[in-house]
């Protein structure tokens, strides 16, 4: 039978080192070649719903300081007015901002730790939403749309650089909710079903 079936194996062999020097088509993962030379190899993206204010952290607002306790006019569909205006009280963060580092960065006293490595860390500050509610909100900051289906950032990233490993999944998305947006938040959208973020776990249950 081995001397039959000896070029089928040779065969097997011959296609199976052709993949790992990509000698035949291509695969959809396979690590890319962006424009500009890219110095991450890896994205962890931490997203946590319900954290803290960004007022209370590392956005100092003085004027909030100076106009604290005066009344608001508040328009939106949050409490339920749905357009129409209501006052509303301001109110300053509970904790004192000292600015850190080389580059001044305002830091709450809640992060003494995080405070002492600001010159290592980008701060945007130029993002804004019109949204008021966790849901669209949180797939706003996933896919940059809350109406439209498009690509989550996990899925674009994983189109734009490819990934080094060809066999695991290049995008993982660990302990995914199913609320606020659910696996939308997740999703390939239009791009090809490759990209699509792989889940494990899901929330509310301990990762194991």
């Amino acid at each position: 039978m081995l001397k039959t079936t000896a070029c089928g194996f040779g065969s097997l062999a011959f296609a199976g080192l052709c993949q790992q020097v990509q000698a035949g088509v291509p695969s959809t993962l396979v690590q890319r070649h962006p424009m500009f030379p890219q110095r991450a190899k890896r994205v962890i993206f931490l997203f946590m719903a319900g954290g803290p204010s960004h007022v209370d952290s590392y956005d100092h607002k003085p004027e909030l300081y100076r106009n604290h306790g005066k009344d608001y006019d508040f328009t939106g569909v949050r409490f339920g007015t749905f357009g129409k205006k209501s006052k509303r009280k301001l109110m300053k963060p509970l904790w004192n901002f000292k600015q850190y580092g080389q580059c001044g960065q305002h830091v709450s006293e809640l992060f003494p730790y995080t405070a002492q490595l600001v010159d290592d860390l980008c701060f945007i500050k130029s993002m804004h939403t019109e949204g008021v509610a966790h849901g669209p909100s949180t797939l706003f900051l996933h896919t940059g749309a809350t109406n439209l289906i498009r690509p989550s950032v996990g899925s674009w990233v994983t189109y734009g650089l490819g990934t080094e490993n060809q066999n695991l999944p290049g995008f993982v998305t660990l302990q995914p909710s199913g609320s606020k947006g659910g696996p939308r938040n997740h999703s390939n959208a239009f791009l090809p079903a490759v990209f699509q973020g792989t889940a494990i776990g899901k929330a509310g249950q301990p990762a194991s």
